[in-house]
Protein backbone atom coordinates (compact mmCIF):
# COMPACT_ATOMS: atom_id res chain seq x y z
CA UNK A 1 0.00 0.00 0.00
CA UNK A 2 1.43 3.54 -0.81
CA UNK A 3 1.51 5.91 2.08
CA UNK A 4 0.47 9.23 1.88
CA UNK A 5 2.32 11.55 4.97
CA UNK A 6 -0.30 14.57 5.39
CA UNK A 7 2.68 16.99 5.58
CA UNK A 8 3.71 15.85 2.34
CA UNK A 9 2.73 17.32 -1.11
CA UNK A 10 0.18 14.63 -3.32
CA UNK A 11 2.11 13.71 -5.92
CA UNK A 12 0.58 11.55 -9.05
CA UNK A 13 2.63 8.80 -10.14
CA UNK A 14 2.33 6.15 -12.72
CA UNK A 15 2.50 3.46 -9.68
CA UNK A 16 -0.75 5.15 -8.16
CA UNK A 17 -3.32 5.62 -11.02
CA UNK A 18 -1.88 1.71 -12.11
CA UNK A 19 -2.28 0.06 -8.36
CA UNK A 20 -6.44 2.27 -8.47
CA UNK A 21 -6.43 0.48 -11.73
CA UNK A 22 -5.61 -2.99 -10.45
CA UNK A 23 -8.17 -2.02 -7.36
CA UNK A 24 -10.86 -1.62 -9.52
CA UNK A 25 -10.71 -3.98 -11.67
CA UNK A 26 -10.42 -6.60 -9.09
CA UNK A 27 -13.38 -4.88 -7.17
CA UNK A 28 -11.24 -4.61 -4.35
CA UNK A 29 -13.85 -2.03 -2.61
CA UNK A 30 -12.61 -1.98 0.82
CA UNK A 31 -9.17 -1.52 0.00
CA UNK A 32 -9.71 1.31 -2.94
CA UNK A 33 -11.96 3.14 -0.64
CA UNK A 34 -9.09 2.78 2.48
CA UNK A 35 -6.55 4.08 -0.48
CA UNK A 36 -8.87 7.15 -1.84
CA UNK A 37 -9.90 8.55 1.90
CA UNK A 38 -6.18 9.16 2.43
CA UNK A 39 -6.57 12.00 -0.43
CA UNK A 40 -8.16 15.15 -0.68
CA UNK A 41 -10.85 15.43 -3.32
CA UNK A 42 -8.69 17.47 -5.68
CA UNK A 43 -6.36 14.80 -5.78
CA UNK A 44 -8.48 11.97 -6.38
CA UNK A 45 -9.87 13.81 -9.36
CA UNK A 46 -6.52 14.26 -10.27
CA UNK A 47 -6.14 10.79 -10.44
CA UNK A 48 -9.65 10.24 -12.03
CA UNK A 49 -8.52 12.65 -14.92
CA UNK A 50 -5.69 9.74 -15.26
CA UNK A 51 -8.17 6.53 -15.57
CA UNK A 52 -10.29 5.73 -18.08
CA UNK A 53 -14.15 6.81 -18.19
CA UNK A 54 -15.05 2.82 -16.73
CA UNK A 55 -12.92 3.22 -13.92
CA UNK A 56 -13.58 6.84 -12.68
CA UNK A 57 -17.27 6.29 -13.08
CA UNK A 58 -16.53 2.83 -10.96
CA UNK A 59 -14.73 4.96 -8.00
CA UNK A 60 -17.78 7.98 -8.30
CA UNK A 61 -20.54 4.83 -7.52
CA UNK A 62 -18.16 3.62 -4.86
CA UNK A 63 -17.63 6.58 -2.64
CA UNK A 64 -20.05 8.60 -0.50
CA UNK A 65 -21.92 11.33 -2.69
CA UNK A 66 -20.74 14.23 0.24
CA UNK A 67 -17.01 12.83 -1.32
CA UNK A 68 -17.91 12.55 -4.83
CA UNK A 69 -20.02 16.03 -5.51
CA UNK A 70 -16.15 17.92 -4.48
CA UNK A 71 -14.63 15.35 -7.04
CA UNK A 72 -16.51 16.46 -9.93
CA UNK A 73 -16.02 20.13 -9.22
CA UNK A 74 -12.23 19.55 -9.71
CA UNK A 75 -12.23 17.29 -12.57
CA UNK A 76 -11.52 18.27 -15.76
CA UNK A 77 -14.97 19.69 -17.67
CA UNK A 78 -14.21 16.85 -20.63
CA UNK A 79 -14.04 14.44 -18.07
CA UNK A 80 -16.87 15.92 -15.92
CA UNK A 81 -18.96 16.04 -18.87
CA UNK A 82 -18.44 12.35 -19.82
CA UNK A 83 -18.77 10.87 -16.06
CA UNK A 84 -22.42 12.93 -15.53
CA UNK A 85 -23.48 10.80 -18.78
CA UNK A 86 -23.13 7.49 -17.54
CA UNK A 87 -25.27 8.84 -14.10
CA UNK A 88 -29.35 9.03 -14.28
CA UNK A 89 -30.65 11.91 -13.06
CA UNK A 90 -31.47 10.69 -9.59
CA UNK A 91 -27.42 9.99 -9.00
CA UNK A 92 -26.32 13.25 -10.29
CA UNK A 93 -29.44 15.07 -7.77
CA UNK A 94 -27.62 12.99 -5.16
CA UNK A 95 -24.40 15.08 -6.32
CA UNK A 96 -25.57 18.33 -6.51
CA UNK A 97 -27.55 18.00 -3.07
CA UNK A 98 -24.27 18.11 -1.39
CA UNK A 99 -23.15 20.95 -3.04
CA UNK A 100 -22.74 24.46 -2.19
CA UNK A 101 -25.71 25.80 -4.83
CA UNK A 102 -23.49 27.78 -7.02
CA UNK A 103 -21.35 24.62 -7.62
CA UNK A 104 -24.50 22.97 -7.88
CA UNK A 105 -26.25 25.17 -10.17
CA UNK A 106 -22.44 25.01 -12.37
CA UNK A 107 -22.62 21.09 -12.87
CA UNK A 108 -26.35 21.84 -13.73
CA UNK A 109 -25.83 24.25 -16.28
CA UNK A 110 -23.50 21.63 -18.26
CA UNK A 111 -26.20 19.33 -18.94
CA UNK A 112 -28.60 19.56 -21.88
CA UNK A 113 -32.11 21.35 -20.89
CA UNK A 114 -33.83 18.44 -20.73
CA UNK A 115 -31.55 16.53 -18.56
CA UNK A 116 -31.38 19.96 -16.39
CA UNK A 117 -35.10 19.44 -15.94
CA UNK A 118 -34.75 16.30 -14.90
CA UNK A 119 -32.24 16.55 -12.33
CA UNK A 120 -33.85 19.34 -10.51
CA UNK A 121 -37.02 17.32 -10.53
CA UNK A 122 -35.21 14.20 -8.31
CA UNK A 123 -33.56 17.17 -5.69
CA UNK A 124 -35.46 16.12 -2.77
CA UNK A 125 -34.69 19.56 -1.10
CA UNK A 126 -37.14 22.06 -1.73
CA UNK A 127 -35.01 25.23 -0.55
CA UNK A 128 -32.39 23.74 -1.94
CA UNK A 129 -33.86 23.05 -5.91
CA UNK A 130 -35.42 26.61 -5.34
CA UNK A 131 -32.08 28.56 -4.27
CA UNK A 132 -30.66 26.42 -7.74
CA UNK A 133 -33.26 27.40 -9.87
CA UNK A 134 -32.86 30.80 -9.45
CA UNK A 135 -29.04 30.75 -9.64
CA UNK A 136 -29.73 29.17 -13.38
CA UNK A 137 -31.84 32.32 -14.04
CA UNK A 138 -28.77 34.27 -14.51
CA UNK A 139 -26.09 34.67 -17.21
CA UNK A 140 -23.00 32.85 -15.97
CA UNK A 141 -20.42 35.99 -16.87
CA UNK A 142 -22.44 38.11 -13.87
CA UNK A 143 -22.26 38.70 -10.32
CA UNK A 144 -25.46 36.43 -10.45
CA UNK A 145 -24.41 33.69 -12.31
CA UNK A 146 -21.31 33.55 -10.01
CA UNK A 147 -22.52 33.77 -6.45
CA UNK A 148 -23.84 31.03 -3.93
CA UNK A 149 -26.99 31.30 -1.21
CA UNK A 150 -24.59 30.43 1.43
CA UNK A 151 -24.34 32.99 4.10
CA UNK A 152 -24.99 34.41 7.12
CA UNK A 153 -27.49 37.48 7.73
CA UNK A 154 -28.34 38.95 10.92
CA UNK A 155 -31.63 41.65 11.06
CA UNK A 156 -30.30 45.07 12.50
CA UNK A 157 -33.04 44.77 15.25
CA UNK A 158 -32.13 41.01 16.81
CA UNK A 159 -30.42 41.60 20.52
CA UNK A 160 -26.78 40.12 20.82
CA UNK A 161 -28.30 37.10 22.10
CA UNK A 162 -30.49 36.10 19.94
CA UNK A 163 -27.77 36.54 17.04
CA UNK A 164 -25.64 34.24 18.28
CA UNK A 165 -28.27 31.40 18.47
CA UNK A 166 -29.80 31.98 15.29
CA UNK A 167 -26.12 32.45 13.55
CA UNK A 168 -25.52 29.02 15.49
CA UNK A 169 -27.97 27.57 12.96
CA UNK A 170 -27.29 29.73 9.86
CA UNK A 171 -23.71 28.62 10.27
CA UNK A 172 -24.27 24.97 10.03
CA UNK A 173 -24.80 25.33 6.38
CA UNK A 174 -21.94 27.54 5.27
CA UNK A 175 -18.75 26.39 5.05
CA UNK A 176 -16.82 29.31 5.82
CA UNK A 177 -18.23 32.49 7.43
CA UNK A 178 -16.10 34.80 5.95
CA UNK A 179 -18.51 37.90 6.92
CA UNK A 180 -21.78 38.28 8.71
CA UNK A 181 -24.05 40.89 6.72
CA UNK A 182 -26.47 42.67 8.29
CA UNK A 183 -30.01 43.39 6.71
CA UNK A 184 -33.17 45.58 7.73
CA UNK A 185 -37.04 44.37 7.55
CA UNK A 186 -37.38 44.40 3.83
CA UNK A 187 -33.91 42.19 3.55
CA UNK A 188 -31.99 44.91 2.53
CA UNK A 189 -28.37 44.85 2.98
CA UNK A 190 -27.09 47.64 5.46
CA UNK A 191 -23.82 46.74 6.92
CA UNK A 192 -21.66 43.94 8.04
CA UNK A 193 -21.03 42.96 11.59
CA UNK A 194 -17.70 42.45 13.40
CA UNK A 195 -17.33 39.30 14.77
CA UNK A 196 -14.95 40.91 17.50
CA UNK A 197 -17.65 43.27 18.68
CA UNK A 198 -20.28 40.17 18.23
CA UNK A 199 -18.11 38.59 21.39
CA UNK A 200 -17.59 41.35 23.26
CA UNK A 201 -20.70 42.94 22.83
CA UNK A 202 -23.68 43.10 25.57
CA UNK A 203 -26.18 40.15 25.52
CA UNK A 204 -29.15 42.90 25.64
CA UNK A 205 -27.25 45.11 22.86
CA UNK A 206 -29.61 45.80 19.80
CA UNK A 207 -27.23 44.23 16.74
CA UNK A 208 -28.35 48.53 15.17
CA UNK A 209 -26.11 49.14 18.06
CA UNK A 210 -22.85 47.26 17.22
CA UNK A 211 -22.76 46.70 13.24
CA UNK A 212 -20.54 48.21 10.78
CA UNK A 213 -22.72 50.88 7.58
CA UNK A 214 -19.58 50.41 5.26
CA UNK A 215 -19.80 47.22 3.33
CA UNK A 216 -18.68 46.88 -0.53
CA UNK A 217 -20.83 45.11 -2.47
CA UNK A 218 -21.79 44.33 -6.08
CA UNK A 219 -25.19 44.21 -8.51
CA UNK A 220 -26.09 40.75 -9.42
CA UNK A 221 -25.98 42.03 -12.86
CA UNK A 222 -22.37 43.33 -12.83
CA UNK A 223 -19.70 41.75 -15.21
CA UNK A 224 -18.04 38.94 -13.49
CA UNK A 225 -14.30 40.35 -14.23
CA UNK A 226 -15.87 43.88 -12.85
CA UNK A 227 -16.37 41.97 -9.60
CA UNK A 228 -12.76 40.15 -9.92
CA UNK A 229 -11.61 43.41 -10.12
CA UNK A 230 -13.30 44.64 -7.14
CA UNK A 231 -12.50 41.63 -4.86
CA UNK A 232 -8.88 42.02 -5.96
CA UNK A 233 -8.69 45.79 -5.29
CA UNK A 234 -10.32 45.66 -1.92
CA UNK A 235 -8.33 42.16 -0.77
CA UNK A 236 -11.80 40.97 -0.42
CA UNK A 237 -12.54 36.77 0.70
CA UNK A 238 -16.02 37.04 -0.32
CA UNK A 239 -18.14 39.87 -1.33
CA UNK A 240 -22.57 40.28 -0.96
CA UNK A 241 -24.64 40.42 -4.13
CA UNK A 242 -27.53 42.51 -4.17
CA UNK A 243 -30.24 43.56 -6.76
CA UNK A 244 -31.36 47.08 -7.93
CA UNK A 245 -33.49 47.46 -4.17
CA UNK A 246 -30.15 46.59 -2.48
CA UNK A 247 -31.77 43.13 -1.07
CA UNK A 248 -29.36 40.86 -0.25
CA UNK A 249 -29.28 37.65 -2.54
CA UNK A 250 -25.93 35.49 -2.01
CA UNK A 251 -22.10 36.30 -1.73
CA UNK A 252 -19.52 35.34 -3.59
CA UNK A 253 -16.29 33.65 -2.42
CA UNK A 254 -12.97 33.86 -3.85
CA UNK A 255 -12.42 30.33 -4.91
CA UNK A 256 -15.42 31.60 -7.76
CA UNK A 257 -13.30 34.31 -8.63
CA UNK A 258 -9.78 32.87 -8.59
CA UNK A 259 -11.84 30.58 -11.58
CA UNK A 260 -12.67 33.79 -13.24
CA UNK A 261 -9.26 35.01 -13.55
CA UNK A 262 -8.00 31.75 -14.44
CA UNK A 263 -9.96 31.47 -16.92
CA UNK A 264 -9.45 34.83 -18.44
CA UNK A 265 -6.03 34.91 -18.06
CA UNK A 266 -6.41 31.36 -20.53
CA UNK A 267 -8.74 33.09 -22.83
CA UNK A 268 -6.09 35.76 -22.79
CA UNK A 269 -3.22 33.80 -23.57
CA UNK A 270 -5.11 32.12 -26.72
CA UNK A 271 -5.93 34.98 -28.48
CA UNK A 272 -2.67 36.29 -28.12
CA UNK A 273 -1.41 33.26 -29.89
CA UNK A 274 -4.13 33.34 -32.26
CA UNK A 275 -6.99 31.28 -31.21
CA UNK A 276 -10.25 32.57 -31.28
CA UNK A 277 -12.31 30.67 -29.17
CA UNK A 278 -11.60 28.55 -25.49
CA UNK A 279 -10.03 24.93 -26.41
CA UNK A 280 -8.15 22.39 -25.13
CA UNK A 281 -5.16 19.99 -26.31
CA UNK A 282 -7.68 17.06 -26.24
CA UNK A 283 -10.22 18.83 -28.25
CA UNK A 284 -11.37 17.56 -31.50
CA UNK A 285 -9.41 18.27 -34.68
CA UNK A 286 -12.69 20.24 -36.07
CA UNK A 287 -13.22 22.68 -33.09
CA UNK A 288 -9.56 23.35 -32.85
CA UNK A 289 -9.10 23.97 -36.33
CA UNK A 290 -12.40 26.90 -36.11
CA UNK A 291 -10.38 28.52 -33.65
CA UNK A 292 -6.56 28.33 -35.47
CA UNK A 293 -7.99 28.73 -39.09
CA UNK A 294 -9.27 32.44 -38.88
CA UNK A 295 -6.16 33.97 -37.59
CA UNK A 296 -3.74 31.61 -39.51
CA UNK A 297 -5.33 33.17 -42.99
CA UNK A 298 -5.40 36.41 -41.67
CA UNK A 299 -1.01 36.06 -41.82
CA UNK A 300 -1.07 33.99 -45.27
CA UNK A 301 -2.78 37.35 -46.23
CA UNK A 302 -0.81 39.37 -44.52
CA UNK A 303 1.84 37.29 -46.01
CA UNK A 304 0.55 38.19 -49.49
CA UNK A 305 0.40 41.34 -49.17
CA UNK A 306 4.09 42.03 -47.45
CA UNK A 307 4.90 39.58 -50.70
CA UNK A 308 3.47 41.98 -53.10
CA UNK A 309 5.22 45.03 -51.86
CA UNK A 310 8.51 43.03 -52.25
CA UNK A 311 7.71 42.42 -55.69
CA UNK A 312 6.41 46.04 -56.44
CA UNK A 313 10.23 47.13 -55.68
CA UNK A 314 12.01 44.13 -56.88
CA UNK A 315 12.95 45.72 -60.66
CA UNK A 316 13.27 48.91 -59.54
CA UNK A 317 15.76 48.12 -56.86
CA UNK A 318 18.48 47.74 -59.11
CA UNK A 319 22.11 47.07 -57.58
CA UNK A 320 20.26 47.34 -54.38
CA UNK A 321 19.31 43.56 -54.37
CA UNK A 322 21.22 43.04 -50.60
CA UNK A 323 17.97 45.24 -48.88
CA UNK A 324 15.91 42.27 -49.89
CA UNK A 325 18.71 40.19 -47.27
CA UNK A 326 17.76 42.30 -44.51
CA UNK A 327 13.67 41.67 -44.90
CA UNK A 328 13.24 39.02 -42.04
CA UNK A 329 15.38 41.47 -39.80
CA UNK A 330 12.35 44.42 -40.14
CA UNK A 331 10.04 41.66 -40.21
CA UNK A 332 10.98 40.43 -37.07
CA UNK A 333 11.99 43.64 -35.49
CA UNK A 334 8.37 45.06 -35.91
CA UNK A 335 6.39 42.47 -34.84
CA UNK A 336 8.25 41.91 -31.62
CA UNK A 337 7.75 45.71 -30.96
CA UNK A 338 4.45 45.93 -31.96
CA UNK A 339 3.66 42.80 -29.17
CA UNK A 340 5.35 44.07 -26.46
CA UNK A 341 3.61 47.42 -27.02
CA UNK A 342 0.33 45.77 -27.07
CA UNK A 343 0.71 43.40 -24.17
CA UNK A 344 1.82 46.11 -22.12
CA UNK A 345 -1.10 48.19 -22.64
CA UNK A 346 -4.00 44.95 -22.56
CA UNK A 347 -2.49 44.06 -19.20
CA UNK A 348 -2.83 47.62 -18.10
CA UNK A 349 -6.60 47.70 -19.57
CA UNK A 350 -7.37 44.37 -17.67
CA UNK A 351 -6.07 45.42 -13.83
CA UNK A 352 -6.92 49.48 -14.80
CA UNK A 353 -3.51 50.30 -14.43
CA UNK A 354 -2.73 51.89 -17.69
CA UNK A 355 -3.49 55.43 -17.76
CA UNK A 356 -6.61 55.87 -19.73
CA UNK A 357 -5.36 59.12 -22.18
CA UNK A 358 -4.07 57.53 -24.94
CA UNK A 359 -2.52 60.54 -26.30
CA UNK A 360 -0.26 60.70 -23.14
CA UNK A 361 0.26 56.76 -23.56
CA UNK A 362 1.23 57.72 -27.63
CA UNK A 363 3.42 60.10 -26.66
CA UNK A 364 5.28 57.78 -24.06
CA UNK A 365 5.43 54.94 -26.34
CA UNK A 366 6.95 57.11 -29.02
CA UNK A 367 9.61 58.26 -27.24
CA UNK A 368 10.67 54.90 -25.95
CA UNK A 369 10.33 53.60 -29.78
CA UNK A 370 12.78 56.32 -30.24
CA UNK A 371 15.80 55.11 -27.75
CA UNK A 372 15.23 52.05 -28.45
CA UNK A 373 15.21 52.40 -32.37
CA UNK A 374 18.38 53.97 -32.32
CA UNK A 375 19.76 51.86 -29.77
CA UNK A 376 18.92 48.78 -32.06
CA UNK A 377 19.18 50.89 -35.29
CA UNK A 378 23.30 51.44 -33.81
CA UNK A 379 24.04 47.38 -33.29
CA UNK A 380 22.62 46.97 -37.10
CA UNK A 381 24.57 49.51 -38.52
CA UNK A 382 27.37 48.17 -36.92
CA UNK A 383 26.73 44.83 -38.26
CA UNK A 384 25.67 45.14 -41.60
CA UNK A 385 28.60 47.29 -42.61
CA UNK A 386 31.53 45.49 -40.57
CA UNK A 387 30.70 42.52 -40.31
CA UNK A 388 28.44 41.80 -43.36
CA UNK A 389 30.58 43.53 -45.80
CA UNK A 390 27.46 45.80 -46.58
CA UNK A 391 28.15 49.07 -48.48
CA UNK A 392 27.58 52.40 -45.49
CA UNK A 393 24.86 53.75 -47.44
CA UNK A 394 22.80 50.78 -47.73
CA UNK A 395 23.77 50.19 -43.96
CA UNK A 396 22.44 53.72 -43.07
CA UNK A 397 19.23 53.06 -44.92
CA UNK A 398 18.96 49.70 -42.36
CA UNK A 399 19.51 51.91 -39.45
CA UNK A 400 17.33 54.70 -40.70
CA UNK A 401 14.21 52.31 -41.92
CA UNK A 402 14.86 50.16 -38.40
CA UNK A 403 14.12 53.04 -36.20
CA UNK A 404 11.07 54.15 -38.54
CA UNK A 405 9.08 50.45 -38.17
CA UNK A 406 10.11 50.62 -34.39
CA UNK A 407 8.11 53.86 -33.79
CA UNK A 408 5.40 52.53 -36.54
CA UNK A 409 5.25 49.22 -34.78
CA UNK A 410 4.97 51.11 -31.03
CA UNK A 411 2.27 52.99 -31.95
CA UNK A 412 -0.47 50.73 -33.99
CA UNK A 413 0.70 48.19 -30.73
CA UNK A 414 -0.44 50.73 -28.42
CA UNK A 415 -3.61 52.14 -30.71
CA UNK A 416 -5.20 49.60 -31.45
CA UNK A 417 -5.87 47.79 -27.87
CA UNK A 418 -7.17 51.47 -26.79
CA UNK A 419 -9.59 51.21 -29.63
CA UNK A 420 -10.89 47.77 -29.77
CA UNK A 421 -11.56 48.05 -25.69
CA UNK A 422 -13.60 51.50 -26.39
CA UNK A 423 -15.78 49.31 -28.57
CA UNK A 424 -16.01 46.93 -26.08
CA UNK A 425 -14.08 44.27 -28.06
CA UNK A 426 -11.72 42.16 -26.10
CA UNK A 427 -8.06 44.30 -26.37
CA UNK A 428 -6.32 40.74 -25.69
CA UNK A 429 -7.71 40.18 -29.66
CA UNK A 430 -4.89 42.53 -30.41
CA UNK A 431 -1.79 41.01 -29.33
CA UNK A 432 -2.16 38.20 -31.55
CA UNK A 433 -1.20 37.69 -35.29
CA UNK A 434 -3.35 40.65 -36.36
CA UNK A 435 -0.64 43.01 -34.61
CA UNK A 436 2.15 41.01 -36.09
CA UNK A 437 0.83 40.40 -39.69
CA UNK A 438 -0.31 44.43 -39.87
CA UNK A 439 3.01 45.53 -38.28
CA UNK A 440 4.75 42.90 -40.76
CA UNK A 441 3.18 44.66 -43.76
CA UNK A 442 3.53 48.50 -42.48
CA UNK A 443 7.06 47.30 -41.22
CA UNK A 444 7.92 46.38 -45.17
CA UNK A 445 6.19 48.80 -46.91
CA UNK A 446 8.54 51.41 -44.55
CA UNK A 447 11.64 49.85 -45.52
CA UNK A 448 10.73 50.20 -49.19
CA UNK A 449 9.88 53.39 -49.26
CA UNK A 450 12.68 54.72 -47.02
CA UNK A 451 14.91 52.55 -49.24
CA UNK A 452 13.41 54.38 -52.60
CA UNK A 453 14.07 57.90 -50.61
CA UNK A 454 17.32 57.73 -49.76
CA UNK A 455 19.19 55.26 -52.47
CA UNK A 456 16.95 56.78 -55.67
CA UNK A 457 16.18 53.37 -57.02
Amino acid sequence: MIEQNENTQFELTDELVALVEQLIASQSDTELHTLLNEFHHADIAEILDEVGLEDATYVIKLLDSETTSEILMELNEDNREKILKTLSAKEIAEEVEELDTDDAADIISELPESRQLEVISNIENAAHKAEIKELLAYDQDTAGGLMGKELVKVYENWTVAGCLRRIRGQAKDVKRVHSIYVVDRQNKLIGRLSLKDLIVAKSDQKIADIYIKSVDYVNVEEGAEEVAKIMQKYDLEAIPVVNDNQTLLGRITIDDIVDVIREEADRDYQMAAGISQGVEADDSIWKLTKARLPWLLIGVFGGLGAASIIEYFNEAMGSFIVLLSFVPLIQATAGNVGVQSSAIVVQGLANDSVDSNIVKRLLKEFFLAIVNGFAIATVALFITHFVFGTPYIVSITIGIALISVIIMAALIGTFIPFFLDKRGIDPAVATGPFITTSNDVFGILTYFLIAKLILGF
